[in-house]
């Protein structure tokens, strides 16, 4: 790294998104001091070496590199050649010649089916401790309580151990049997891996001897502690590592017809500069192999991403608590933004209400009623949503309701999902756009608490509690709202917001 940094300065009014999709709520960037050293940390979510700006300027690279905003400069602290563009005068048109040249859509996209009903995972109804009998009966609860079959993710412990792909013979003693009923309910069935090896197993002796794994600056299996524990690591550099991985991978497909795979970890944390692998490699390079897996499973779910921009993957937001502020609900909208603005455009927010274990599975845990609507409200008009807590299981019948409505709305609104994921599988656009990604020039940089779903839906979710109003910038055009109303911008307007109503619009097109 230079210690001389390269020093841009930002014109007035230039604002910029990027990096890291965890500080979103940060962005966007300019205004005040932030630095982040992209070859340290990603914030537990995805990133990538691109920074993009509302005034058509762009700054890319292959390798991470370190920033600072302060005094109205951006400074970089390049560890490769960097490429800073003027590219048009928005955000779309710096992002569009980036994604075009730098991470260029695949021409492929995930599998409409995770966009035209909600996932559901194992995870924060069951902890670890999923089983058979369980995983079932959710399924079963699912529909009995006029929810819509979709992808069910059966999370950690389904497995033998860390590294041994095989399901768990006393948790899951009749495998086939229960694929087989869940897709004969209607359910897609993903299972939860990652990059971690359990040392005391056999898997991990037979991986040591073949030379699959991550050694230290010692030349001993790397151990790395993680929030399981301590344990090995799979080395992703090494191309007969993951075709091993594939292979344990492709027999759970062939044997028990196992739909694809949540990818977990692999973030650059767990790697070190130093660490003796099969080439030469990068933490972050070994987050972005990590994330390669994924593109053999038409079925995938990731959490963090390197340099993995235009592909088919899907991209969830870390797990977040069952809070209001700033590491709850609050961060969907300004993460969402972020992620796709780092050319990743297949999203997912956090499980509806949060997804921490920490959080959601400790004593003090109060469940909150309004919050938990207000979360699958937002969530509803992402591109896609997840539920775990089982909402029939927490909530009383008229908040379960208002969970089915909007459930109802995200089926509804399928048909544009569906042309926006084609879009984005030709194009390398977001699907969740920021207001100003759409309308620029229209004073919108700073709005965090609205977003655009492609160019025509305009969504405004409550994110304070008890709000029973909130104010809302409706850009230029006529607008049909939720409720009916026709309205013209640009103008910012007052909506009543009770409890059922998620305040959302479309925008007229003239044929």
């Amino acid at each position: 790294m230079l210690d001389t940094p390269l020093v841009i300065k930002l014109a007035p009014d230039e604002v910029w998104w990027g990096g890291a999709c965890e500080y979103g709520t940060s962005m966007p960037f300019g205004a005040a001091a932030f630095a982040l050293d992209l070859s340290e940390d990603f914030g537990g979510n995805q990133a990538a070496p691109f920074l993009v700006s509302s005034q058509g300027r762009y700054v890319w690279s292959d390798a991470p590199f370190m920033f600072r905003f302060e005094d109205r400069s951006l400074k970089i602290w390049p560890t490769s050649p960097l490429v800073v563009e003027h590219a048009g005068l928005s955000v779309r048109s710096a992002y569009r010649h980036a994604a075009q040249r730098f991470f260029p859509a695949s021409g492929t996209h995930p599998p409409l089916a995770l966009f035209s009903a909600p996932q559901y995972n194992t995870w924060i109804e069951m902890g670890y401790e999923p089983t058979q009998d369980k995983v079932l009966a959710y399924a079963r609860d699912i529909l009995s309580h006029g929810f819509p079959p979709g992808t069910l993710i059966i999370d950690d412990n389904w497995q033998e151990d860390y590294g041994t792909w095989q399901f768990h013979s006393r948790r899951f003693p009749q495998p086939q049997a229960l694929v087989d009923e869940l897709h004969a309910m209607g359910f897609q069935v993903m299972l939860w891996i990652c990059p971690f090896i359990s040392p005391d197993s056999a898997t991990f002796r037979k991986l040591h001897e073949m030379g699959y794994l991550v050694k230290d600056a010692e030349a001993q299996p790397a151990i790395r502690r993680w929030w399981n524990g301590a344990s090995a690591l799979l080395d992703g550099s090494n191309p007969a590592a993951l075709a091993w991985l594939r292979d344990c991978l492709d027999v759970l497909r062939a044997r028990y017809g196992i739909d694809g795979f949540k990818l977990d970890a692999g973030d650059p944390e767990y790697y070190r500069p130093d660490d003796l692998t099969y080439r030469p490699v990068t933490p972050a390079e070994q987050c972005r192999l990590w994330s390669s897996v994924g593109l053999s499973y038409p079925y995938n779910e990731l959490r963090a991403s390197w340099q993995m921009g235009g592909q088919p993957l899907v991209q969830r937001l870390r797990d977040k608590k069952h809070s209001w502020d700033d590491e709850g609900l609050n961060t969907l909208i300004p993460n969402g933004i972020a992620l796709g603005l780092l050319g990743y455009p297949y999203i997912c927010p956090d499980m509806v209400g949060g997804g921490l274990d920490e959080d959601l599975h400790s004593p003090q845990f109060h469940l909150h009623a309004e919050l938990f609507v207000r979360f699958v409200q937002c969530s509803a008009l992402f591109p896609m949503m997840q539920f775990s807590l089982a909402p029939w299981r927490v909530l009383d019948s008229a908040h379960l309701d208002l969970c089915r409505q909007s459930v109802q709305l995200h089926v509804r609104i399928f048909k544009d999902l569906a042309a926006l994921v084609h879009h984005a599988a030709s194009e390398g656009e977001p699907i969740l756009r920021h207001m100003s990604y759409v309308f620029p020039g229209c004073g919108y940089d700073a709005i965090n608490d609205q977003f655009m779903l492609g160019d025509q839906i305009l969504a405004a979710p409550i994110l304070t509690p008890g709000a029973t109003s909130r104010w809302v910038s409706i850009p230029p055009g006529t607008w049909t709202g939720d409720d009916g109303s026709t309205v013209r911008g640009p103008q910012t307007i007052e909506v009543s917001t009770p409890l059922h109503r998620l305040p959302w619009f479309r925008r007229y097109v003239e044929a």
